[in-house]
C-alpha cells in the first residue's frame, strides 16, 4: 500500500521535493498547494489553492510544507486539525523560538511525528565526515572550520532570480544559511555549550547581515569556526553543491571536505591525503540531499527507524542561533540555554 504525500508551496527549492517524491518507491503524491495556482499545476502533480481543501479532498499520510517561516505555524495546525501525523516542515523552522516550541508542543499533543527539513546534515560528504570521526580515524578532534563562499551575494540583483526574499530578511547569513551548519556542527562534534559571533552587512541591497564569524565551543572539547561571506567564491564547478569547504584537524590526522564534495583523509605528519569520498556527481542540489532526508522519514514510518531532527530536538538550533544574534549584539561570548 502506497504512502499519499500531500506538498504545499510550489517555489524555487520545491523542485528538490517534487522531484525526490516522483523517483520514490511506494509514494504516491496526491496534491501540490500554492496560492499560485499556476505554479501548483507547474509540478505536474493535482493542483490546489486552498489548503485545506487539499487536505480534506486527498486525505494525505504526509504532508510537506515547502514555504517560509511566516507561514509554518498556520499551515501546521492546518494540518494536525486534518488528522494528519506525519509532517515535514522547511527551515528556518516557524517565525522564532516561542512559536516553534508552540507548535511543537501542539503536535506532540496530537501524536503527530513533525520533522524539520533541515538537510545538510544528510549530505554524502558529511555523512562520510561523521563515519571517519566515528572510526577515530583523526584521534582526538581539536579544531574545525567550515568557510561558506557562495559567491552569490554581490551587487544590486542579488539573489533576485532565485529568492528574492533573501534581499528583505532583516536577520539573513545566520537566520537562513549558517543555521544549516549549527546543525552539522552538532550532528558532527556533539551540543554546543557556547557562541561567539561578529557579524556585518557588506552588500547595502540586503537587509540583514551577508557575512560574519562564529565560534563553538563544544562539550566534546572541539572548537569549531564557522567563517561565512556569501560575496567570495571558492574552487567549485557548482558553488551551491557544498556551498564552500571545511577542515576538521585531530591529534591524528585531518579531513578535508573540498568544493566537488569529495572528502580527503591525511595522516598527521604526512604530505598525501587519501580520498575517502570521491566527487559528487549529482546535477541537482546538494548531493541529493533533499531525497536523503525524504527517504529517511519515509523508512520511520514503514520500519519504526529513529528519526534524526524532530521538532524538539531542533528547538536547539533555533536557541543556538538566538544566541549567536545576541553574542554579536553584546560583542562577547555567551553560553548556550538548554531546556532539559
Amino acid at each position: 500500500m502506497s504512502i499519499r504525500v500531500a506538498c504545499v508551496g510550489a517555489g524555487y527549492f520545491s523542485q528538490f521535493h517534487y522531484g525526490s517524491w516522483a523517483r520514490m518507491g511506494g509514494i504516491e503524491v496526491v496534491g501540490a498547494c500554492d496560492l499560485n495556482l499556476e505554479a501548483a499545476r507547474a509540478t505536474g502533480m493535482p493542483a490546489f489553492e486552498d489548503l485545506g481543501a487539499m487536505l480534506t479532498n486527498t486525505a494525505p499520510d504526509l504532508l510537506d510544507i515547502i514555504l517560509p517561516p511566516p507561514a509554518h505555524a498556520q499551515t501546521i495546525r492546518a494540518a494536525l486539525m486534518a488528522g494528519i501525523k506525519w509532517i515535514i516542515c522547511q527551515k528556518p523552522f516557524c517565525n522564532d523560538l516561542v512559536e516553534a516550541q508552540a507548535i511543537t508542543a501542539e503536535a506532540d499533543a496530537a501524536g503527530a511525528r513533525l520533522v524539520v527539513h533541515e538537510n545538510f546534515r544528510f549530505q554524502p560528504w558529511y555523512r562520510t565526515l561523521k563515519q571517519a570521526l566515528a572510526a577515530d580515524r583523526i584521534g582526538t578532534v581539536l579544531n574545525a572550520t567550515f568557510r561558506l563562499r557562495p559567491g552569490d551575494g554581490q551587487g544590486p540583483r542579488a539573489y533576485l532570480d532565485r529568492q528574492p526574499y533573501f534581499q528583505t530578511m532583516e536577520r539573513f547569513l545566520i537566520h537562513e544559511t549558517a543555521v544549516h551548519w549549527v546543525d552539522t556542527f552538532q550532528y558532527l562534534f556533539g551540543p554546543a555549550t557556547a557562541v561567539y559571533a561578529d557579524l556585518r552587512r557588506i552588500n547595502p541591497v540586503i537587509a540583514g547581515e551577508d557575512a560574519g564569524h562564529v565560534v563553538f565551543d563544544h562539550a566534546s572539547g572541539v572548537r569549531a569556526l564557522f567563517d561565512g561571506n556569501r560575496h567570495l567564491d571558492h574552487a567549485a564547478d557548482n558553488h551551491r553543491r557544498t556551498m564552500g569547504e571545511a577542515l576538521i584537524e585531530g591529534t591524528q590526522g585531518t579531513l578535508d571536505l573540498r568544493g566537488d564534495g569529495s572528502v580527503w583523509w591525511r595522516l598527521f605528519g604526512q604530505q598525501d591525503a587519501q580520498q575517502i569520498l570521491p566527487a559528487d556527481t549529482h546535477d541537482g542540489f546538494g548531493g541529493d540531499c533533499v531525497h536523503a532526508l525524504q527517504s529517511h522519514v519515509i523508512g520511520a514510518m514503514q520500519n519504526g527507524t529513529a528519526l534524526e531532527n524532530e521538532a524538539r530536538a531542533y528547538l536547539d538550533v533555533i536557541r543556538i542561533k538566538d544566541t549567536i544574534y545576541a553574542s554579536h549584539a553584546e560583542a562577547r561570548k555567551l553560553p548556550i540555554e538548554r531546556v532539559t
